[in-house]
């Protein structure tokens, strides 16, 4: 069963799914090729197999300090280079997750994220997931 968000597994503290914030952003942008001819006529095709760039913004707002510990190490052991599933709303999807919602499931992986401090027990981690397109 499709589940929004992501699982941590692997950091050594806990194993559970981890949902961003409503403020997810998905960006998308299609890879084009494209011939421009002299008299402003111009001839475009998609460019790859898989010609759509996929990315997302998420956010992890105000979340104890464990949990932000454990989304900020699972990163860490992914170093940019594992992929993982990531689920986010997609009224399209043929899937549910087990409250209903249509959800669509991705590989991703994580090219960067920060931490903010917000005091000592909370802290707010944001991170940029780009699709990739592996088994």
């Amino acid at each position: 069963m499709a589940t929004m968000g992501f699982q941590i597994s692997g950091t050594g503290i806990t194993t559970q799914y981890i949902m961003p914030d409503k403020t997810l952003t998905r960006k998308v942008k299609p890879n084009v090729l494209t011939a421009n001819f002299g008299d402003g006529y111009q001839q475009r095709i998609a460019y790859g197999n898989n010609s759509l760039e996929e990315t997302f913004s998420t956010a992890f707002t105000n979340r104890p300090k464990a949990e932000a510990d454990d989304i900020t190490k699972f990163f860490e052991l992914k170093k940019g280079v594992t992929a993982f599933t990531f689920g986010y709303p997609d009224e399209n999807a043929s899937t549910t997750d087990s409250s209903g919602n249509k959800v669509t499931e991705i590989k991703v992986v994580c090219d960067d994220w920060d931490t903010t401090f917000v005091n000592v027990d909370v802290y707010s981690v944001k991170a940029s997931f780009r699709k990739v397109y592996e088994p």
